[in-house]
């Protein structure tokens, strides 16, 4: 088996790793191995495709960490309706208890609610506007 065969074989585990389990980094020593093989290919030595697999590699994950640090923040995932299916719901609101929290059914349970600071204490139609640990965190319906 040549070496071109086995950085191949590698790098094809590596992918294979990855689809299994989501790591995207394991995606990137799969290049890197696929690197190797092309340098194997090319007639360099076992030291220099080594080097080159270590570089792509390296390189590889280097580039990816600038790439997610400088992308723009997403929302938090209680307000991202994306990720929440409960953001706009409506919930009705019976009374609110003297610490600013209220008790309502929703999805066959009980859940706390709390509301957004400065908003009145009225009664009726919410809409949930984020989830906020185990609370709801809603607004006055117009």
């Amino acid at each position: 088996m040549t070496e071109a065969t086995i950085w191949w074989l590698l790098a094809g585990g590596a992918v294979v790793a990855e689809l299994l389990t989501g790591t995207f980094f394991l995606l990137m020593i799969g290049t890197a191995m696929a690197a190797g093989a092309l340098a194997a290919h090319a007639g360099a030595d076992v030291v220099v495709q080594l080097l080159v697999a270590a570089v792509i590699g390296g390189g590889n994950v280097v580039a990816w960490y600038f790439v997610k640090k400088h992308r723009k923040a997403t929302r938090v995932k209680g307000s991202n309706a994306a990720s929440n299916l409960d953001i706009g719901e409506t919930v009705m609101i019976d009374g609110w208890n003297p610490d600013g929290t209220a008790s309502v059914r929703y999805r066959g349970s009980s859940w706390s609610v709390i509301r957004r600071s400065g908003e009145p204490a009225d009664i009726g139609a919410h809409r949930v506007v984020e989830v906020v640990g185990t609370r709801l965190l809603v607004e006055k319906l117009s």
